[in-house]
This record gives structure tokens, sequence and C-alpha cells, in this order.
């Protein structure tokens, strides 16, 4: 009968790997909580997300992508209400069977992100688990007073905008992951390549905040799918949508992969996993939103409008209407 190789304690392993990611107001990980100062004139914005093994990731998946997905999952939420990221507390549930590489890498991926975006570690907690590994990230940033975007905001007549490309990490789920279907192999590794990484590494849309912040009626990032976020951005607005879904930003790997197999870009649509802001803003705003984006080197789509019917969203593609029997990714 073998034994687990003994491992060093918890505070040991804090000390070892997170001490390093944390800032000041972590108070380098030595007491039992953290303190944040927000600027005179400026609220906290707190949000946070779980992600379990065999869920929202693959087991097997390098160690470094997945605390880097943990923590951009967070920032992607602080991106999309204007908010500028101040720091972030980690719990991690830690199955039977870790390693100290394993810990190693994942605290370097967690560090390069952080180190990135200024969003340091400030807290949290390690404990042990019969079940998956499950990682619960709380992130924490600043807005000026009253300037939060909140979902709500969308008014009839305002203008429906996507940032960057939709379907990407839907896509990369299914080209990175096991089972592979068959339109995969039709990709170039190129291609393959690139769906992959962009479900892997989210990249949260903090560049965008200020002209958000500026010029957005209303915001939130795309998580679950772009039609299941939409509707849950209307629904909190009290409104409508008429959506072209031709106009939709798709990447050239995207686009490959819904040439290969046209019944993709239901999924691109719905599939989640973009991690892009899905806004609204009025005509008069939009030319300062996009001259923001284009700026700050990233981009908005205009791929519809706010109406006044509530809880009614009217899709189309080339000018024939289309509905969706599943919107969105499903937690439950």
């Amino acid at each position: 009968m073998t034994s687990e190789p003994e491992r060093p304690g918890e505070f040991e392993l804090i000390a070892r790997h997170f001490a390093p990611i944390a800032g000041r107001d972590g108070l380098g990980l030595l007491d039992d909580a953290a303190l944040l100062r927000p600027a005179r004139g400026y609220e906290l914005v707190v949000t946070a997300d779980a992600l379990v093994a065999g869920v929202h990731f693959f087991p097997d998946d390098p160690a470094g992508s997945i605390a880097r997905k943990a923590l951009a999952v967070n920032l992607s939420d602080l991106a999309a209400k204007g908010a500028r990221p101040d720091g972030f507390v980690l719990t991690m549930a830690l199955p039977k069977g870790w390693t100290e590489d394993w810990l190693a890498d994942f605290a370097a991926g967690l560090a390069g992100l952080a180190s990135e975006t200024g969003c340091p570690l400030i807290g949290g907690d390690t404990v042990s688990t019969t079940g998956p590994l499950t990682l619960s990230i709380t992130a924490f940033g600043s807005v000026p007073a009253g300037r939060m975007v909140l979902r709500s905001g969308a008014k009839p007549g305002d203008l429906v905008l996507v940032s960057g490309t939709i379907g990407d990490g839907a896509l990369g789920l299914r080209a990175h992951g096991p089972g592979r279907p068959e339109w995969v192999g039709r990709l170039s590794e190129a291609d393959r390549a690139f769906l992959a990484d962009r479900y892997l590494h989210p990249r949260p849309r903090l560049a965008l905040a200020p002209a958000l912040q500026a010029h957005a009626t209303a915001a939130m990032d795309i998580s679950d799918g772009l039609v299941g976020d939409l509707g849950k951005l209307l629904a909190a607005s009290r409104a409508g949508a008429e959506i072209a879904l031709e106009a939709v930003p798709l990447s050239p790997a995207a686009r490959n992969a819904v040439m290969a197999d046209p019944a993709l870009a239901e999924l691109a649509w719905t599939g989640g996993d973009d991690y892009e802001i899905l806004c609204t803003a009025t005509e008069r705003e939009f030319s300062s939103l996009t001259a923001a984006a284009e700026a700050a080197g990233l981009g908005f789509a205009c791929i519809g409008r706010v109406t006044a019917e509530a809880g009614t969203v009217r899709y189309s593609e080339a000018g024939r209407p289309r509905s969706f029997a599943r919107g969105s990714f499903v937690h439950f």
C-alpha cells in the first residue's frame, strides 16, 4: 500500500506560491483579511464566479490556463461594468492527487494575468475535497460614484453592439476537447489553435471600461452565449430588440468552421465562452463609443436596435426570421 507523498502545509504553500501575487491591500497574505481603500469619489464593484473541473474546463487542461481563465472571467465582469480592477480573493478546493508542480504552474498563470491587469491577489482560502477541482474567485473593482454601467439602462432606439468576435470560445471548446467532431479535421492547424486558445484563455476587455462608462447605456459580458445574454440584458431593461445575425462579427477561424458545417452558426450565437462585451448606446453616443474602442485597439459591431416590446427579440438572418431552441449555456 503506497501513501501519498508528504506535502507542504497550507501556510507554506501560500508563502511559496501565492504571497508573491499579493499587493499591499493583501497585507502580504499574512493576515486573515484584506484592506481595500477606494479613492475618494469612487465606489466598489464586486463580482464572483466559480469554476468546476469537468464543467467549466477539462481536468487535464494546463494548470496555468485554468488559473488565467478563473481570473479572466471575473475581470470580464468588471470590464462590462466600466470598472478598474483593484484585487481578488481566491478559494481553491484541491482534489486528491494534486502536486506542488501543478500548483506552481497554476500560481504562475495566475500571477501573469494579475500582473498584466494590475489586479493583485488579496486573500482567499485553500481546502481539500473528495470531488473535482473547484475554484472560486471574487474580484473587486472601482468606478466613479454613480457611473457603474448596469444591465438595466437600455432604452428603445438604442443600438445593440458587441465587441470583438463571437463564437470562438464555443467552437474552441469542441476543437480542444476530447471526442472532436468531424468538422474539426477540416480546419487548418492554425484555425484549430486559434479557436482552442480563445476557449482556454479568455481576454477580459478591460481596455473598453472607460468607453463603456462614458458612452454606454447598458452592458454585460457575454459568458453564456450572445442570444441568452442579450435576453438577460433586455429583461433587466424591460425592453426588446431586433437583431440582424449576419451582422454578428465572426473571426476568420469561426467563419471557416461554419463553412465546414453550416449548423455551427447557431452554436456560435448561443454557445458561450466569448467574454466579449455586449452593450447598448444611443445613436448620438455611438461614434464616440466606437472611436474610444478603436483608440484602445478594439472594436464594436452594431448588430441591431432596442425596441419597446419588452421580452420580444426578433432575430433575422439575411432578412429571414430566425429562432433558437436553446439560447445559452445552462449552469444546472
